[in-house]
């Protein structure tokens, strides 16, 4: 027997039954009733979910009109796995945030929180992979318990994952697990062969560190003093004409790369289920 609380598949097969009463009837039963809002948000973000209810609606009722029912079969079998997938990302939300208690009631039912919703979702709509949509599920979660980061970094997060590509955020984890580690070492873990210098996947690489630097992700580390501000490093003197004759390599060994503090929340935000203990 299904959970009542569990917003199940919006139709089977070819005909998705879909209307606006089975659907406000099923966000607004059980303990899901306190989510109403973070759920409507969520909808109207997503333009195609209209479409869907209009053209289920009049699947039937257009029996002399072959053409027609054949082109809404084909569009809503075509949907059918993304309101599935919709559903189970809106369960899975609500049901960790039920774990969190009722103190995060006021924070999702608050205007600046539902416009991160609609943004969060419009994205989830548009994102390219299902790894991106994961991110943007953990994200909007993490972002109704913890209130570490303001708003407008949540709003930063959300552009990061729609800018970057699963490659930036390959070198993201690795550099989160290992700080200090170098260039060189995050491709060897990353690839297995290291390209000619002037190669297409070596200029694709020095793009992708470049990109993570200039957006405020990654730095070279550095030396602070009591105050917090960087030191400048010490550059050994080289003679004249003694210098090294070849550019940076972009497999470099030398120096060591971390986490910006934005990009430590970024992880921390996306990657992890971590919203328990900084919000506890």
């Amino acid at each position: 027997m299904q959970d009542p609380d569990v917003i199940g598949p919006v139709g089977t097969g070819a005909e998705i039954e879909v209307s606006q009463n089975a659907l406000a009837q099923k966000l607004g039963s059980g303990r899901n009733k306190k989510y109403v809002r973070f759920a409507v948000a969520a909808l109207s973000a997503i333009p195609w979910i209209g479409g869907v209810i209009g053209a289920s609606a009049s699947f039937s009722a257009e029996h002399d009109q072959e053409q027609v029912n054949d082109l809404h079969r084909l569009w809503l079998q075509e949907h059918q796995s993304r309101v599935l997938q919709l559903g189970e990302t809106l369960n899975d939300i609500f049901e960790r945030l039920e774990s969190f208690g009722d103190e995060i009631q006021e924070r999702v039912e608050s205007p600046g929180f539902l416009a991160l919703v609609k943004q969060c979702f419009r994205e989830w709509d548009e994102a390219e992979t299902d790894d991106k949509r994961e991110m943007l599920k953990k994200l909007i979660t993490n972002a109704a318990a913890i209130t570490l980061c303001p708003d407008d970094l949540i709003r930063l997060f959300l552009n990061w994952i729609e800018l970057y590509h699963e490659a930036h955020f390959a070198v993201i984890k690795e550099i989160y697990r290992h700080p200090g580690v170098t260039r060189g070492q995050i491709w060897d873990t990353i690839n297995r062969v290291r390209p000619r210098e002037d190669s297409a996947e070596a200029d694709l690489y020095r793009f992708l560190i470049r990109d993570l630097s200039t957006g405020g992700v990654i730095r070279q580390q550095r030396e602070t003093d009591g105050s917090g501000q960087f030191l400048k490093k010490d550059r050994p003197h080289v003679a004249r004409g003694m210098g090294a004759k070849v550019m940076t390599s972009a497999w470099d060994e030398i120096d060591p790369y971390e986490l910006t503090k934005l990009g430590k929340q970024f992880v921390h935000y996306v990657m992890e289920d971590v919203a328990p203990q900084l919000g506890g």
